[in-house]
């Protein structure tokens, strides 16, 4: 299951150029028999998150819960101290309900200030490393400063930069799968 926001729903992007389209073509290629189940709200919150979590864990029942969540809380200057609580309850209910969990994390722009831009990029290195949870470090790695590979709002990535999206994305889900399906 992905629980993220824009950038995991499609934000005026195909759908089926998406990076999660992508990675459901990438697990059906390499005959790896898992359901994705994409859960991502446009403009979704940590707090939002975890509000829909306890219902989206009951009723999808994930093995995996992929967490790409935090970037509009940054976007709207939310404390990293409250941004740090909601993804450490999501991780710990996830757990909690069976799954394992990925943590995608996210960077704010230089313009925040570097107090806020260090504080918020801490949390998800401070969580990964103390719930032992696997960490993408940037999910715009790659993409936020390669020409023509974000929308003109400058926020969102572009069609063309999904398949990157997916391949930083990957090798911790992969490594995830692997051992979920042989545990």
């Amino acid at each position: 299951m992905i629980l993220g926001d824009s950038l995991s729903s499609a934000y005026n992007v195909p759908v089926e150029d998406a990076w999660v389209s992508l990675l459901k073509q990438r697990l059906q290629r390499e005959n790896m028999d898992w359901n994705v189940a994409n859960e991502s709200i446009s403009g979704e919150t940590t707090d939002g998150g975890l509000r829909r979590l306890p219902g989206l864990l009951r009723d999808i029942d994930p093995d995996v819960v992929v967490i790409e969540l935090g970037g509009n809380d940054g976007l709207r200057g939310f404390p990293p101290r409250v941004i740090r609580e909601n993804l450490v309850e999501m991780v710990e209910r996830s757990r909690s309900s069976g799954a394992n969990v990925l943590l995608v994390g996210m960077q704010m722009p230089p313009n925040f200030g570097s107090g806020y831009t260090q504080a918020f990029s801490r949390v998800f290195k401070e969580i990964s490393e103390q719930y032992d949870v696997p960490l993408v470090p940037f999910f715009l790695e790659g993409v936020y400063n390669r020409p023509g590979a974000m929308q003109s709002d400058g926020i969102h990535p572009t069609a063309n930069a999904q398949s990157r999206l997916l391949e930083n994305v990957w090798p911790e889900l992969q490594a995830i799968l692997r051992d979920t399906a042989g545990g």
